[in-house]
C-alpha cells in the first residue's frame, strides 16, 4: 500500500503573518501556500528550480500597492518578493524563494486604446497574442514577437525586454513601451514616460522615494554617458537590464525612466500597467522558404536576405526540422516546406517581406528569387530549392512551426535533452556564421548533440546542447560550457543575453558591463530597492548590500529528479520529461490544449502543473524508500481484502479530519483533468497526462477509498446494456427530481443522460445488420467480405444515442455496402480514466482478442465515437503492448474517405454545414476536418470547420457534480459563442460527449455528420 507522505516543507510563520495582515488590510486577490501551489511556481522554462514560500495573485494595481505597503512594515522587513508573468523564462528570471507575485491570473485587462494616436494601455498580465487579437480589428498589432506569444504576458516581456522574429525592423519590447505604472516597495506608484530633462531635474529635486530614484538615475547616466556609449556594442540586441544607454536621448534633451525598468526582471519595482506603442498591420505579407544542403549554408546565405530588405530572416537546422516532422505541427506545413527530390534538406531560411506597397514587395521577392535561381544554377551557396507563400494563414502556420521549435527540442530521444543555458547569444550578424562555426566546434569537442535556430538577421542564435541534468558530471559540464561560451561571445564583440533576459546568468554581468558600469547598476538598484528585497540575486545587488548573486550552477531540476530511481523515471516518462515550455498555458479558447487550465487559470490544473506535482510525489516516495513500480505489480487482480478495506476506510477518515498527505494535493490536480488527451499531441514533449493520471489514481486508491461515482462510471459498460432492455422504466426514474437530487448530493453525479427509446435493437428490428452472427461472417466469400462493413459498438451511442448508430447502418446500405452490427464488447475507456487499470487491462485484452479474430476476416471495422475508437489505438497499446494484436478500428470519416475515394467531387450548392469536431479526434487526427469536408464535397455540399476548444463534457467529467461549474464554463469559452452565430440545424458534432453537452445546455442537440450525410445521399 502506498504510504502517507508527510507534512509539506517550508511553511514560514512570518509569511503566514504577512498574508493574514494583507487580508485584514483589504487585499482582494488570492493567496496560496499549499505545497502544490508553490511547486507550480518553482520552475519555469529553464533548468532551475526554487521553491517559494507563498504565492499572491493580485487583482489590480491597488492590490499591488497594498502588498508593497504592508511589505514595508518593520516586522516584515526580511521578506522578499518576486513578480511573475507567464513563467516562460529560460533563465530562471522569476524563480526565487520568498513570495511570488503572479500578475497573470487576474491582471489581464486591456484598459484603453487610442487608435488615432497609436497606443494601448494594458495590465501586466495581458498575453501578447491576446492583445494582438484585440488590436486586429483596429488594424494594429504589438510588433515585438517571441515564440511563446500565446502564453507570455506583456509584463514578462517588459521585464525581460523580450524580442524575436522581425526585431531588425520592429526592435525590442522597450522600443514600444511609452510608459509604465510601477509600484516600489513602500507602496509608492511611479508613472514613467519620456519627458524633457528639465522636468526630470525637477522631479529629482523632490525629497520623495520617486525623487531619489530620478536623482540617482539622471545623475549616474549623465556622469557616465561617454563610458556607456563606448561600452555597449552597436547591436540590434542592445544590452538591457537597467538600460543605461537609452535613458537619455542621443541629444541629451529627453529622459525616460521607462528604459531602466524594461529588462529589470522585477528587481526594481512591480510593473502593473503599461502604455504601449502599436504598429499598423502591414497590408502585404510574403514568405520565401529557402532550403539548403547544410545549416552552415543557410547561415552564410542569410546576409543576402538582409540585403534584399527582408523584414526578418529565421534559420532552422535539420534537428529542429526533423523533430517538427514527427510532431502534429508538421501536418499544417508539410505542403509549404516540401522535400527537394534527390536532395537532403538540412536547413531552411524563413524569409518574410512585409509592407503596404504590393508592387515594391513583389519586386523585392522577384529579385531575391532570381538570385536564388542563379545560385542553384551555379550550384553555389548550398541552395537546393525554395517555395513562395502568399497566404496569411499559411504564413502563420509556418511561424507556428518555428515557434514550436523551442519545445520540440525537448522531445529529442534519450535521457540527454537539449536544454537552455547558452541559447541566447547575439553577435554582429556579419560574424554570425564564423561565430557559429566556433560554437559548434566547442560543443563537438565535448561530444554533444544540439539543436540550433535563430534570428540571423539580428545575429541572435538559439543553441540547446543536449545534457542529462540528472547526471552530476554533465551538470558540471553545463557550467564549463557556459564559461567557454561567455569567452567566445565576448571575443566576437557580442552579448550573452540577446532577447531572453539574464536571470541566473546575470552572474556574468560584470564581465560584460565592466567594473565601473556594473557599480552604476548597483547604485540604481539601491535607489529603488536598497534592502535587496525584490527578486534578489538577479541583475545585481544594491550598493551596500553584500549578498551573493544567483549562480549559473545553482539549484536545478536535475538535483531533485536524480533522487528518483532511474527505472521509475523511465516508466513515468510523461511526468518526468516536461521541460516547462508552457504551451499548455495557451490563452486561445479555440485551442483544445488543457481546458481545465483555461477555465481555472490555475497552473496546478495544467499538464505542466500536474507533471510537476507527479515528479515531486515520485521523489517523496523515493525518499521513503518506496518503489511505485513494485506497488503497481502488487495491486491485486480481484477485489480487495477486508483488511485492506478497513485500512482504506481508516485512512480516508483521517484525511477528512485534515491529516496531511501530499498525495491529496496531487489527487486534487488530477481530478480537474478532463482526460481529453489534447496534451498528448499538442504538447511538444507529448506529455500524456491521462496516462500517468490513471497510474497515480490506481496507486492513490490503494490507500484511500474511492467515491461511489468512480465505481458507477467504471461500470457503465456493465449496467448500460442491462438498463437498455427497459429504457422507459429507467428513464422514468432518471427524470424524477428526487433521484436527481439524491444522485447529486450522495453520489456526486448530475444530469445523467436518458437511455435511447426505442432502443438500437428495436430500431434495427428485422434488419440484416442486427442478425448476422460471427460464424456467418466467417462463411462469407471474398466478394461478400469486400462489400461488408463491421460496425463496432460503444456504450454511449449504442445505449444513449442509438439513432446515430442506426443512421450509420442505413448510410452504409445507401452507399452500397452490407452493414453488420457487431455484438457489444466493452471498450474500458471509463475504467482507464478512473484508474481501474487492472480491470481495464482485462477488459482491453478480452475485446482485443475479439476484434483480432474479426480483423483476420479482412473486413473494415468502424466505430462511431472518436474517444472510444481512439482508445483502441492509444490506451490499448500502452496497456497491452504486443498482446494488443494488429486489429484496426476506423472512425466513420476514415472509412468514408476511403470508400468514396473514386466518387467525383460535385459542384457545391446550398447552405453550408458546420463541423464541430471532437477535441481528442482533431488533436490526434488533424486531417479529420479536411477529410469530412472532402466527403461532403463528393455530394455537392460545403462543410466548414469551426475551430473550438473542448466542449467541457469530455466523457463523464461534465456529469460529475464537483466539475459542473467548470464544465459549463468551458463550454461558454468557445462552443456557446460559435453556436449562437450559426444555424443550429446545420451544425454537426462528431463526439457523443459534445452532442450531450450541447443538448443539456442549449435544450436541443446537434447531429453527427454522418446523419447529415445520410440526408445528402
Amino acid at each position: 500500500m502506498i504510504p502517507q507522505i508527510s507534512q509539506a516543507p517550508g511553511l514560514v510563520q512570518l509569511v503566514l503573518s504577512f498574508l493574514d495582515t494583507l487580508k485584514q488590510q483589504g487585499f482582494t486577490g488570492d493567496t496560496a501556500t499549499s505545497y502544490a501551489d508553490r511547486l507550480t511556481m518553482s520552475t519555469d522554462n529553464s533548468i532551475y528550480q526554487l521553491l517559494p514560500d507563498a504565492v499572491l495573485f493580485p487583482r489590480s494595481t491597488a492590490d499591488v500597492a497594498l502588498l508593497a505597503r504592508v511589505a514595508a512594515m518593520p516586522q516584515f522587513s526580511r521578506l522578499i518578493f518576486t513578480p511573475r508573468g507567464g513563467g516562460t523564462g529560460t533563465n530562471g528570471q522569476s524563480l526565487n524563494q520568498g513570495i511570488v507575485v503572479d500578475m497573470s491570473r487576474y491582471m489581464n485587462r486591456i484598459l484603453e486604446i487610442n487608435p488615432e494616436q497609436g497606443w494601448v494601455r494594458v495590465e501586466a498580465g495581458v498575453i501578447k497574442d491576446q492583445l494582438n487579437a484585440f488590436l486586429k480589428p483596429y488594424g494594429y498589432f504589438f510588433s515585438p514577437e517571441l515564440s511563446t506569444s500565446n502564453r507570455a504576458t506583456l509584463g514578462g516581456m517588459i521585464n525581460t525586454d523580450a524580442s524575436g522574429q522581425g526585431s531588425l525592423v520592429y526592435g525590442k519590447t522597450s522600443d514600444h513601451v511609452l510608459g509604465l505604472r510601477a509600484v516600489v516597495l513602500g507602496g509608492d506608484i511611479i508613472d514613467t514616460r519620456a519627458m524633457p530633462v528639465a522636468l526630470a531635474e525637477q522631479l529629482a529635486a523632490e525629497q520623495t522615494p520617486e525623487g531619489r530614484i530620478y536623482h540617482t538615475v539622471l545623475s549616474r547616466c549623465r556622469q557616465q554617458r561617454d563610458l556607456i556609449t563606448e561600452k555597449f556594442p552597436p547591436l540590434n540586441r542592445f544590452l538591457t537590464g537597467y538600460d543605461l544607454r537609452h535613458v537619455l536621448s542621443d541629444d541629451l534633451q529627453t529622459f525616460d525612466l521607462t528604459r531602466i525598468l524594461c529588462g529589470a526582471e522585477g528587481t526594481l519595482a512591480f510593473i502593473s500597467e503599461a502604455r504601449l506603442n502599436i504598429t499598423p498591420l502591414p497590408a502585404v505579407r510574403r514568405l520565401v522558404n529557402i532550403k539548403y544542403d547544410s545549416f552552415d549554408s543557410a547561415l552564410r546565405n542569410a546576409p543576402l536576405m538582409v540585403e534584399a530588405k527582408a523584414l526578418s530572416v529565421e534559420t532552422v537546422d535539420s534537428k529542429v526540422l526533423n523533430l517538427a516532422r514527427e510532431d502534429i505541427v508538421w501536418h499544417s506545413v508539410r505542403e509549404l516546406i516540401t522535400d527537394v527530390p534527390g536532395k537532403e534538406m538540412l536547413g531552411i531560411n524563413i524569409v518574410e517581406f512585409a509592407g503596404d506597397d504590393p508592387q515594391l514587395i513583389d519586386t523585392q521577392i522577384t529579385a531575391l528569387c532570381q538570385r536564388l535561381d542563379a545560385l542553384m544554377a551555379q550550384q553555389q551557396g548550398g541552395v537546393i530549392g525554395y517555395q513562395l507563400c502568399n497566404d496569411i494563414d499559411a504564413i502563420e502556420r509556418i511561424y507556428n512551426m518555428r515557434k514550436k521549435a523551442v519545445g520540440l527540442l525537448g522531445n529529442a530521444k534519450g535521457r540527454a535533452k537539449p536544454i537552455p543555458f547558452v541559447e541566447d547569444t547575439a553577435v554582429p550578424p556579419e560574424h554570425l556564421a564564423d561565430y557559429i562555426t566556433e560554437f559548434r566546434a566547442l560543443l563537438d569537442n565535448h561530444g554533444l548533440n544540439y539543436g540550433m535556430f535563430g534570428h540571423v538577421d539580428a545575429g541572435v542564435l538559439h543553441v540547446r546542447p543536449a545534457l542529462d541534468m540528472c547526471d552530476p558530471q554533465q551538470e558540471m559540464l553545463m557550467k564549463q560550457i557556459s564559461d567557454e561560451v561567455v569567452a567566445l561571445t565576448a571575443r566576437y564583440g557580442g552579448l550573452l543575453w540577446g532577447e531572453h533576459g539574464k536571470g541566473f546568468r546575470a552572474q556574468y554581468s560584470p564581465a560584460f558591463f565592466g567594473e565601473t558600469l556594473y557599480e552604476e547598476l548597483r547604485r540604481i538598484k539601491a535607489a529603488f530597492d536598497p534592502a535587496n528585497r525584490l527578486n534578489p540575486g538577479k541583475i545585481c545587488t544594491p550598493t551596500g548590500v553584500d549578498e551573493p548573486m544567483m549562480q549559473v550552477d545553482g539549484v536545478k531540476r536535475g538535483y531533485y529528479d536524480r533522487q528518483i530511481p532511474l527505472a521509475v523515471r523511465n516508466e513515468w516518462r510523461g511526468a518526468m520529461e516536461c521541460n516547462g515550455n508552457g504551451l499548455c498555458f495557451n490563452f486561445d479558447v479555440r485551442s483544445p490544449m488543457c481546458p481545465s487550465m483555461k477555465i481555472t487559470r490555475d497552473r496546478i490544473h495544467s499538464p505542466k502543473g500536474r507533471a510537476t506535482l507527479t515528479r515531486e510525489w515520485l521523489r517523496l516516495l523515493a525518499e521513503k524508500g518506496v518503489d511505485p513500480l513494485t506497488l503497481e505489480q502488487q495491486i491485486p487482480e480481484s477485489a480487495i481484502s477486508l483488511r485492506g478495506l478497513i485500512a482504506r476506510t481508516r485512512n480516508s477518515w483521517y484525511a477528512r479530519k485534515g491529516e496531511y498527505d501530499f498525495s491529496h494535493e496531487v489527487k486534487e490536480a488530477m481530478s480537474g483533468c478532463l482526460a481529453c488527451k489534447a496534451c498528448s499531441t499538442q504538447c511538444p514533449i507529448k506529455i500524456d497526462v491521462p496516462a500517468f493520471r490513471s497510474r497515480f489514481l490506481q496507486l492513490y486508491h490503494t490507500r484511500y477509498l474511492r467515491p461511489l461515482s468512480d465505481h458507477l462510471v467504471a461500470a457503465v459498460e456493465s449496467y448500460a446494456p442491462v438498463m437498455a432492455r427497459a429504457p422507459r422504466t429507467f428513464n422514468f426514474f432518471l427524470r424524477q427530481p428526487w433521484l436527481r437530487t439524491l444522485s447529486q448530493r450522495h453520489i456526486g453525479m448530475v444530469d445523467l443522460p436518458l437511455l435511447s427509446s426505442p432502443t438500437l435493437k428495436q430500431q434495427l428490428a428485422g434488419h440484416t445488420a442486427a442478425t448476422t452472427t460471427l460464424e456467418q461472417l466467417e462463411r462469407l466469400d471474398a466478394a461478400q467480405r469486400e462489400k461488408t462493413v463491421l460496425v463496432v459498438q460503444d456504450p454511449f451511442t449504442s445505449y444513449y444515442e442509438a439513432q446515430v448508430v442506426a443512421d450509420f447502418v442505413r448510410l452504409i446500405e445507401k452507399l452500397g455496402y452490407q452493414p453488420v452490427l457487431l455484438p457489444f464488447s466493452p471498450n474500458g475507456k471509463a475504467q482507464h480514466i478512473k484508474g481501474f487499470l487492472k480491470r481495464f487491462a482485462r477488459t482491453a485484452q478480452k475485446t482485443a482478442d475479439f476484434l483480432n479474430r474479426l480483423a483476420r476476416l479482412g473486413m473494415p471495422m468502424v466505430g462511431v465515437d472518436p474517444a472510444l475508437v481512439l482508445c483502441y489505438r492509444d490506451e490499448y497499446q500502452q496497456t497491452l503492448g504486443d498482446k494488443r494484436g494488429d486489429f484496426h478500428v476506423q472512425l466513420v470519416h476514415e472509412w468514408l474517405h476511403q470508400a468514396l475515394s473514386s466518387r467525383a467531387i460535385q459542384p457545391p450548392g446550398g447552405e453550408a454545414w458546420y463541423l464541430f469536431a471532437h477535441c481528442t479526434e482533431v488533436t490526434t487526427l488533424p486531417a479529420t476536418p479536411n477529410q469530412w469536408a472532402a466527403i461532403f464535397a463528393r455530394f455537392g455540399a460545403r462543410l466548414e470547420n469551426i475551430n473550438v476548444g473542448c466542449c467541457g463534457m469530455a466523457g463523464t467529467y461534465g456529469h460529475e457534480a464537483k466539475n459542473l461549474d467548470n464544465s459549463l464554463g468551458i463550454y461558454e469559452l468557445s462552443w456557446h459563442p460559435q453556436l449562437q452565430k450559426l444555424p443550429r440545424q446545420r451544425c454537426l458534432a462528431t463526439g457523443y460527449s459534445c452532442r450531450s453537452q450541447v443538448k443539456r445546455i442549449e435544450g436541443n442537440g446537434m447531429r453527427h455528420p454522418l446523419q447529415a450525410l445520410l440526408e445528402l445521399v
